[in-house]
Parts: structure tokens; C-alpha cells; sequence
């Protein structure tokens, strides 16, 4: 890791001008069902072997989702189901360490692409006098108002099981690439004055790759570089091809000097969590 960067992004962070976006690596560590499971879930209710139905779909989830909608009619009855397998009950934020170094640094907004609740308990666990608010859709975004921390789940949110919010199958990922919902004018205002770490991510995740351009594409609409905060990514290993495309991007990687993905993440949190006790007990 290079440490000119992590003091840079403790410094933002410690002035509460950066904003987290949470991915699925992050999820992970609360031994969640993973988007597999979900889609060999969606394969055995159509009849259809787990290994078999991947490899009709050409191991692209959207489209298997987007045949089980076809073929059921709505993702409803999956969510039902999923539902209690993706509640995050308080031995599971316990067990997490990323999730308790997440919320000791304090970050202002938080966006997510994962359906769980693991964020919102991880706050109710270890900063029960902040005042956290979830959002899901417009109407959460006017009654956020006034709080200390939002976290806004950027791909629906699987506690609620409102099937309008979950971006799952190929069409609600189309719909997305608009880039037009509340959720997204919410996030292109919330960038322009603050940057951007983003967590449990890797480039094969079409979802992040998508967001990535559309956030590059945003800036050079404005044509303003100079003014432009700086956004980081974690990577977990080295990678010299993501490494040079996040950086044609205008996103500085941050790479991991440990090899386990998840001893790695902790390490680099260990470290913002303690630069920016530092920036602020030098204050």
C-alpha cells in the first residue's frame, strides 16, 4: 500500500468528505449466500441442475435472472425465500472485523450494491447514538434529512422484498445504464464535492465497471479535472490490467500487501482507522 494515498484518503475521511461505495467482497465477510447461490437457487426452482443452467446462460447471471422472470413472472417468490438468508443478525456483524472498522471511520454516506443489511446492524451495533438512515428509493431520500450517516442501497434492498428497487435481472441492469433514477441524480450530486473509496470491488463486476465510466463520463461532462476529488479503489492483489484501465479513469488503486483478501482489507482499514485518530488528535 502506498502510504502517500492512505494519508491523503485518511485526511478526507477524517474531514467527513469522502464517500464509501461497498461491494460484495465486503459483504463476504458475514458468510452471506453469495450471488452464486443465489442464481443456482433461481436454476433449481426452474428444474434445471445449478451446473447446467450457469452454462446455458453462459455464466452471465442477468440473463439466468432475466429467464427466471420470463418463466415465473416475478422475482417475488425468490425474494421471499432469500429474504432470511440475507438478514444479518448481530453475532454475524460481531464476527466481522470489516464491518466494525467500517463504521469507526465515520463515513458520512455509504453506498452499497449489496442486498443485505450488514451495514445498517453494524451501526446499530457499534454506534448506537448515530442517527443512520437507509435508503432504498425517493421516498427514503426526503425523510434522510438531518442525519449523521445514510446508506443508500444502490441495487434495491433485500429486507424490504420491493422487487422495483432490485436490480438483478438483465432488464432492471438496462435500466440502471440510464443512469437517470433518483438514486443516481442523488449520487451524481453527492460526488461533485467529495471522494470516493471504493470497497469489495474487482473489474469483473459489470455492475462497477458500468458505474465507473458513467463517473468518468460525469466529470468529463464538466470538463473540470482540476477540480475533480480523487476516488480509490481497494484491490485485494495486484493486477496490472485493472490497475491501468481504473487509472485511464481517473481512480487511484490502492493495492493490498498481504495475499488473504480478507487479512488485507483489514490491514488497510487497521491503518486508515489509526491515521485518522492521529489527524485528529494532532487538531
Amino acid at each position: 500500500m502506498t502510504d502517500g494515498y492512505i494519508y491523503r484518503l485518511a485526511r478526507s475521511i477524517q474531514k467527513g468528505n469522502t464517500i464509501l461505495f461497498a461491494g460484495a467482497g465486503v459483504s463476504r465477510n458475514l458468510s452471506l449466500p453469495s450471488y452464486g447461490e443465489l442464481i443456482d437457487q433461481l436454476g433449481m426452482e426452474l428444474g434445471f441442475d445449478p451446473e447446467i443452467f450457469w452454462n446455458l446462460g453462459n455464466d452471465d447471471y442477468l440473463s439466468l435472472a432475466e429467464y427466471y422472470v420470463l418463466e415465473k413472472g416475478s422475482l417475488t417468490p425468490l425474494l421471499e425465500k432469500f429474504q432470511s438468508k440475507w438478514i444479518v443478525s448481530t453475532d454475524m456483524v460481531k464476527a466481522s472485523t470489516v464491518h466494525e472498522l467500517l463504521v469507526q471511520l465515520n463515513f458520512p454516506i455509504i453506498y452499497t450494491t449489496n442486498y443485505d443489511n450488514g451495514l445498517e446492524m453494524a451501526f446499530e451495533e457499534y454506534a448506537p447514538n448515530i442517527n443512520c438512515r437507509k435508503i432504498s428509493d425517493v421516498k427514503d431520500i426526503a425523510r434522510s434529512n438531518g442525519c449523521d450517516t445514510q446508506i443508500i442501497k444502490f441495487h434495491g434492498d433485500m429486507e424490504t422484498k420491493d422487487e422495483s428497487t432490485i436490480v438483478l435481472t438483465e432488464s432492471s441492469f438496462f435500466d440502471r445504464l440510464d443512469f437517470e433514477s433518483p438514486l443516481d441524480i442523488k449520487f451524481r450530486s453527492d460526488i461533485l464535492g467529495k471522494s470516493i473509496l471504493f470497497l469489495g470491488y474487482s473489474l469483473s463486476d459489470i455492475n462497477l465497471r458500468v458505474l465507473l465510466y458513467k463517473l468518468n463520463q460525469t466529470w468529463k461532462t464538466f470538463d473540470s479535472s482540476n477540480v475533480r476529488p480523487p476516488v480509490y479503489m481497494f484491490l485485494t492483489s495486484p493486477n496490472p490490467i485493472q490497475e491501468r484501465i481504473l487509472q485511464a479513469r481517473g481512480i487511484t488503486p490502492i493495492i493490498s500487501s498481504i495475499p488473504d483478501p480478507r487479512d488485507g482489507t483489514i490491514l488497510f482499514l487497521k491503518t486508515l482507522v489509526e491515521q485518522t485518530t492521529k489527524l485528529k488528535s494532532s487538531i
